[in-house]
């Protein structure tokens, strides 16, 4: 079997995309996937890069038994687009840069993250960074669903 390779995207890869690569990162190796399946994450904008996860989100995914610790954001790079196989964007605004810089014969590997959650009929993970209240766990229940149905959705495709 030919090794799959996803991309988890948002602003600045320091909330959302780095939350569903740990939580993702977990389910593939907790199912025993991880010799099947690649994971990365990172941001349209250069904002934080090479800073680890916002101290929210760590925390948020460690109460979930998620440790994230050891990642640190990265710009969206234009190999990116033929390197991954799925590059999952986290909203519509990152969906569109994403979209606009993508070579043409890639553009069918951009998806929205959400669109594998069964328990949400939203589209777009919401940006916990200047959210009040539960917003991070929020995210990390959205999160743990749509990587759910992702890992279901590539075992079936196998």
């Amino acid at each position: 079997m030919r090794r799959i390779k996803i991309l988890f995207i948002c602003m600045g890869n320091i909330c959302r995309s780095p939350t569903a690569h740990g939580v993702f990162r977990k389910l593939v190796n907790d199912k025993g996937y991880a010799h099947l399946i690649s994971i990365d994450s990172a941001g349209t904008h250069a904002y934080h890069v090479g800073n680890s996860p916002d101290a929210r989100s760590v925390s948020t995914a460690m109460e979930h038994g998620v440790d994230m610790t050891d990642l640190r954001s990265r710009q969206v790079h234009e190999s990116d687009y033929e390197y991954f196989d799925y590059l999952l964007v986290m909203d519509a605004h990152n969906h569109a840069l994403i979209e606009q810089a993508c070579p043409s014969e890639h553009k069918s590997k951009i998806h929205y993250f959400l669109d594998f959650a069964s328990h949400t009929a939203l589209r777009e993970v919401p940006d916990p960074y200047y959210g009040k209240g539960n917003g991070f766990e929020r995210v990390f229940d959205m999160i743990e669903d749509a990587s759910e149905g992702l890992l279901v959705t590539l075992i079936d495709r196998q």
